[in-house]
């Protein structure tokens, strides 16, 4: 009699991205993790008024940050119907606005947590200039109220030193082009997450497409990136 095959482990990956900064990472995050056998579902959270990327003036961009402080939520439209089926892991992903998850993020925390993440292994995964910790307190404790249950953490920060790195995404969201500026690009060459981290995301993805394979528990992966241990 021939072994009966292993199901493959199912992945939905729940993102918001405003920049596009989240999703590069995710895609080469899922391009491991379906070469380990998993399959993956990608749900983008889909603002209900789309958000402009760039901004376009320096007083919008302000105001932007300056509100983003009081965690705003950004409605959202209704989940695929993709969403619904069994996982074995949500990995959800989105940016920091201002030391807070993203408005998209926290509506759908809102909205539909508890009823797509209760009881459920849930992987954060956060992409930011560099400043998270708060951004996953508020996080954790929205996950714990929804009774998820955390699986781990990844967090990739922008590798630009500072105060360069605040300065250049200041003037990205207003847009303008800081890495093609004279006067700032030998210190800001380029906006967001560089290729290395690229390659983070895709070794992250094997491993736990690996551990899931496995049926090993993703709190014994390591994730920290260079920029984001403490």
């Amino acid at each position: 009699m021939t072994a009966a095959m292993p199901e493959k482990p199912r992945v939905l990956v729940l993102y918001y991205s405003f920049s596009g900064q989240t999703i590069g990472l995710l895609h080469r995050l899922a391009d491991g993790l379906k070469f380990r056998g998993a399959e993956v579902v990608m749900e983008r959270l889909r603002p209900v008024e789309p958000l402009r990327f760039p901004v376009g003036t320096f007083s919008s961009t302000l105001r932007m940050m300056l509100a983003t402080c009081f965690r705003p939520r950004v409605a959202i439209e209704e989940l695929s119907a993709d969403s619904r089926g069994p996982f074995d892991l949500v990995i959800l992903a989105g940016p920091t606005w201002s030391y807070n998850p993203s408005g998209p993020v926290l509506a759908f925390l809102d909205r539909d947590g508890r009823r797509l993440l209760a009881g459920r292994p849930v992987l954060p995964l956060i992409s930011c200039r560099g400043y998270w910790r708060w951004h996953w307190q508020g996080l954790r404790k929205k996950l714990r109220a929804c009774e998820a249950r955390i699986a781990n953490l990844i967090v990739f920060t922008h590798p630009q030193p500072e105060p360069w790195r605040t300065i250049g995404v200041f003037l990205k969201i207003a847009g303008k082009a800081p890495e093609r500026s004279p006067l700032l690009k030998r210190w800001y060459s380029r906006f967001g997450h560089c290729r290395e981290q690229q390659e983070e995301a895709w070794h992250f993805g094997l491993a736990i497409g690996l551990a899931l394979a496995r049926g090993e528990d993703l709190s014994g992966l390591d994730f920290r990136t260079p920029a984001a241990m403490p």
